[in-house]
Formats: structure tokens, C-alpha cells, sequence
């Protein structure tokens, strides 16, 4: 018998609340990996849902979640996807990415994860920021440019 904890008959709804355990950082996380996970990875089979399989899958729940977005990814959420793929491709070991989750990041280069998930699949965005951090970055970019009138 699987020790995993969604199952066939579970919403999304669901699988975020078994996932989060009750823990508002980690319930949070697993509705914004639902709701945005396809838009990150569009070469997921099965979207945003892919991001909570590989936590089920790994045995991260509750605070471990917002552990693993928080202090290992810095709360940017394709990170925490591009991680979680590095592991489903077999570029990270799944005992790496649970010390690093453990010791706020220890082991791992993000950045080197997510070259190495974007040479495997280059639509994976990593790159992608929710539509409000987006527009803060372009209006930021925008201020910072050099008047030329």
C-alpha cells in the first residue's frame, strides 16, 4: 500500500488541505502551485496538480512546505516547481532536497537547478512571476530608465 495521501477520489481542494495539514504557509503555496504550476511548466501532463503529486510523492507537507518556498526557493514560486522538477528528472536527490529544506537551502544551487530543468525542457519558465510582481518589476524598470527629454 502507498503511504502518499491524495488519492484518485480527491479535488484539489482536497489534496491542498490533506497536503497543508492545516499550516496557512504550506496550504497557500500548494493552491498558488495549483492554480499557476501549468503557466510555470507548461510541459506538465497534468498542470498545476504535478507541483502537489511531487510533494505527496516526497513526503513534504505542513510547515515543510512553506519551509521548502520560503527558505530554500526565497518564496518565488517557479523556483519551488523548477526544484520540485529537478528531482522528478533525477538532477537533485530527493535526500539533497530534504536536507535543503531542513537547513534553510544547504546543498543546493537553485539557479544551477533551474538551468539544468530548463535544458531538459526549455518552456519551463522560470522566470515567471505572479501578474502583480510582474507589473511592480516593469514599472520599477521603468522609473530606472534615464529621462531623455
Amino acid at each position: 500500500m502507498s503511504d502518499e495521501r491524495i488519492g484518485l477520489g480527491d479535488t484539489p481542494q482536497s489534496a491542498c488541505i490533506k497536503l497543508g495539514e492545516g499550516n496557512p504557509g504550506g496550504l497557500r503555496v500548494c493552491v498558488d502551485l495549483l492554480a499557476h504550476g501549468a503557466e510555470i511548466d507548461p510541459d506538465s501532463a497534468v498542470g498545476g496538480l504535478g507541483n502537489l503529486l511531487s510533494l505527496d510523492t516526497h513526503k513534504i507537507y505542513a510547515d515543510r512546505i512553506w519551509m521548502l518556498y520560503k527558505d530554500v526557493c526565497g518564496e518565488n514560486l517557479a523556483h519551488m516547481a523548477g526544484v520540485l522538477r529537478a528531482v522528478q528528472l533525477g538532477i537533485l536527490k530527493e535526500s539533497v532536497l530534504h536536507h535543503a529544506i531542513d537547513h534553510y537551502g544547504d546543498g543546493i544551487d537553485v539557479n544551477a537547478l533551474l538551468s539544468a530543468v530548463a535544458e531538459r525542457l526549455p518552456r519551463f519558465r522560470a522566470d515567471w512571476l505572479p501578474e502583480a510582481q510582474a507589473v511592480a518589476v516593469a514599472e520599477t524598470a521603468e522609473e530606472q530608465e534615464p529621462d531623455h527629454a
